[in-house]
């Protein structure tokens, strides 16, 4: 473990980092270096595209000597010039993770003091840096600062506390993935940590980033860290014992099925541990040790950004468009993006949480700190029910643990359920007046044709490149751009998409009488629940007909592919290529794909001749851009999704509810 680091971001750091820098006692920098150009007219200068033109303040190009004064909470340059206030990196609680050498000591002498004072009967008299906490005077609470009051431990007052309070709050569930896994592994084993926290309500190891290759790596770790995780009390996608069958379902789908409470707060060893039901939190391999074995968290409740919708979907969108649409409107709407380090509050109530997890889940390309579903009484219902099952399989296949933690959740579900119906408890609600940094309205009248995520690599201005804020509409590509793969996959998509795929090839197969793939097609379901309801459901041989290859369990790949052919990969559920630490596009391709990514030699690595790049659009947008071999024209798009069940969206018909909107 690296301890104390200092870490810097151009552009502030994504927050999943910025807790890793909290928890080793490190010091985070937001450099603040990009500033906007501005004319005389004191306007920013815009570039071809429309975007204002970045220009560099100050050099941090290697070699670059910087002083940061922690008395003064400033950084400066070599010559003494003050370059940037750090205040927020200094608040009391990061200093005194920065004097314990990590925030472990903190932690725990917290929860030992507060126990002690407990059975002693005695108040509490911190011997820790005091909490910030900010009350409320009769303010209406936004759904994250609710979440938090409902979870708090040891707060001082008994009024409910606002955006900016430091709060410990009761962690629910736990998600631990396999490449961070053997990290929390170690240092749950330095705290000399034995069980899981009586605390936490559902905890899930997963397999799922190294599931693309069963490799001499993979074969020495996964079972090594499953049979820790099972011992410590946690649910594996993996049975040490063998009694069920090794599953490597991708683990924010998992998290997302667990997650039976709507006011549950969940941390995950991932930026996209962002599950529609409750607020999720992606965190560093410590941050999850301390959550297993304290069933606790420390954090400030972020401020919100309220998102709410206008108008009608058409009829050829799907909801991935309206996913990418909401970023590229929310830049229109405010130039700079408001939602980087804060809660989107997204009202999607209409939604079920399979579907509504597209949106909360991209809100880690939006840099947002987490995302909150609001949901409408129904649909909440109905996701639980939809849970329920799906957490019964997995009973019924023998994954619950001798703690009975699965059929615990199926309680809580019921429970949460018959709160709703009665209305004793309803759906979880902002309060009317909640305070919000900003306020985005989507319209979704504007959205008439596809929107792709493109890298933009060839952009002249570098800062600009490999960013998640260049949406562009399919007809600027003109039906020119070609495309050499094609990924359907990893944990953006749903049951939904993947059925989409195999309507599109029996419509293709009904005009044309077969279906021709021009570039190489890799379809990956995330869980192996989906493939199971897709085979009850006749989609499945739909695609095994046109597959040149497709994963076999009882002999997995034990070496990564490098080459593809044009046809249709199935491969294992799991991350895949969207991780791609195991399995990449051939070097230089152009990739389309559902997936979240797309860095620099992520997905796709370069050659000396030509940039990999990874475009991400909506599912039927892929599958027709991997048969065509180049991105289709809007008029070739409309065609090939008649009648096709996409993934549709309709804003909830509730009278809004009032807020107040903080000028950003």
């Amino acid at each position: 473990v690296n301890i104390a680091p200092v870490v810097a971001g151009t552009n502030g750091i994504s927050p999943i980092f910025l807790t890793t820098v909290g928890v080793t006692g490190g010091i985070g920098v937001d450099l603040k270096n990009w500033v906007k150009k501005m004319g005389e007219d004191g306007k920013p200068i815009l570039n071809n595209d429309g975007n204002p033109i970045l220009e560099q303040k100050y050099s941090v190009e290697t070699g670059t000597v910087l002083t940061i004064n922690s008395k003064k909470k400033k950084l400066y340059s070599a010559d003494g010039e003050e370059l940037v206030d750090m205040s927020a990196s200094f608040t009391p609680q990061k200093t005194e993770f920065m004097k314990a050498g990590g925030s472990y000591a903190i932690v725990f002498g917290k929860k030992l003091q507060s126990l002690a004072c407990d059975i002693l009967g005695i108040p509490l008299k911190s011997a820790f840096a005091a909490s910030k906490e900010i009350e409320s005077d009769g303010q209406g609470l936004t759904a994250v600062e609710k979440i938090f009051n409902a979870n708090s431990v040891g707060v001082a007052t008994d009024k409910p506390l606002l955006a900016g309070s430091d709060v410990r709050v009761k962690v629910n569930i736990v998600g631990s993935q396999d490449t961070t896994g053997l990290m929390t592994s170690q240092e749950l084993e330095a705290m000399a940590a034995t069980v899981l926290s009586p605390l936490v309500d559902g905890a899930y190891q997963s397999g799922c980033h190294t599931a693309s290759v069963w490799d001499i790596k993979a074969q020495a770790n996964t079972p090594r860290l499953m049979k820790f995780m099972h011992d410590f009390g946690l649910i594996t996608g993996r049975d040490p014992k063998d009694v069920y069958h090794p599953m490597t379902d991708v683990i924010h789908k998992v998290l997302n099925d667990i997650t039976v409470d709507d006011w549950a707060i969940i941390i995950g060893g991932d930026s996209h541990t962002r599950m529609s039901k409750g607020v999720a939190f992606g965190a560093d391999s410590g941050t999850v040790a301390l959550a297993l074995a304290t069933g606790e968290a420390t954090m400030p409740i972020p401020e919100s950004v309220k998102v709410t919708f206008k108008g009608q979907m058409a009829d050829h969108m799907d909801f991935r468009d309206v996913v990418h649409a909401t970023q590229a409107q929310m830049l229109d709407q405010f130039g700079d993006n408001v939602f980087q380090g804060r809660i989107i509050e997204v009202h999607i109530g209409t939604l079920l949480a399979d579907q509504a997890f597209t949106f909360t889940d991209w809100t880690a390309e939006m840099k947002a700190k987490a995302s909150i579903c609001i949901s409408e009484d129904a649909t909440l219902i109905e996701s639980l029910e939809i849970a329920k099952s799906r957490i019964q399989i997995m009973i019924n296949k023998g994954m619950d643990n001798d703690a009975q933690m699965l059929q615990g959740l199926v309680d809580r579900a019921d429970a949460r359920i018959a709160q709703i119906k009665s209305g004793e408890k309803p759906a979880l609600a902002p309060d009317a007046g909640a305070k919000y940094a900003a306020e985005v309205v989507v319209d979704l009248d504007l959205i008439n044709e596809p929107m792709i995520a493109d890298p933009d690599v060839t952009n002249a201005d570098v800062s600009k490149r490999y960013t998640h804020d260049t949406i562009r509409p399919v007809s600027f590509y003109n039906s020119e751009k070609k495309v050499d793969l094609g990924f359907v996959g990893s944990c953006m998509v749903h049951k939904g998409d993947i059925k989409i795929v195999a309507q599109m090839l029996r419509n293709i197969e009904k005009e044309q009488g077969s279906v021709e793939f021009n570039a190489p097609l890799v379809v990956t379901a995330p869980t192996y629940n989906i493939i199971d309801e897709l085979k009850a459901e006749g989609d499945w041989e739909v695609l095994q007909k046109y597959s040149g290859f497709e994963f076999d369990d009882s002999a997995p790949k034990t070496t990564a592919r490098t080459e593809y052919e044009n046809t249709l990969y199935l491969e294992r559920p799991g991350c895949n290529l969207c991780m791609g630490n195991q399995e990449k596009a051939a070097k230089g391709d152009t990739v389309l794909a559902t997936s979240t990514r797309l860095f620099k030699g992520r997905v796709v690595e370069d050659t000396p001749e030509k940039a990999g790049e990874s475009l991400l659009a909506s599912t039927p947008v892929v599958v027709l851009s991997a048969i065509l071999g180049r991105t289709p024209s809007v008029d070739e798009y409309k065609a090939a999704v008649e009648g096709i069940d996409l993934t549709k969206f309709a804003p909830p018909k509730t009278t809004p509810i009032d807020s107040l909107s903080v000028h950003y």
